[in-house]
């Protein structure tokens, strides 16, 4: 999926995405260290997997989304971080 999916990069994140295999909406995260503590990871894992949750995950139709945080990701806001998802959600949503 790294390599055949498509990407978009945003500021905090990385979106890589493929039709899925299984006809369902599925989300992966990848969290790199980026020289923080586990409880920022975990914090940082939490807010993506909850905007996934109740924004996204509904209107994403069959298909496999992988996020990986870039740096700046850690620094960021729920809200920043909800914005950037959506903003992914709709550019597919009109590509369709």
């Amino acid at each position: 999926m790294l390599r055949s999916g498509k990407r978009r990069r945003s500021a905090h994140l990385e979106l890589i995405w493929t039709d899925s295999t299984s006809g369902l909406a599925r989300m992966g995260l990848i969290v790199p260290k980026f020289h923080h503590s586990a409880v920022a990871r975990n914090r940082l894992r939490r807010r993506l997997k909850e905007i996934w949750r109740t924004e996204v995950q509904c209107d994403q139709g069959p298909s496999d989304l992988l996020i990986r945080a870039r740096p700046d990701a850690y620094q960021a806001s729920f809200v920043t971080l909800k914005q950037e998802l959506l903003h992914w959600r709709d550019a597919v949503r009109t590509a369709q």
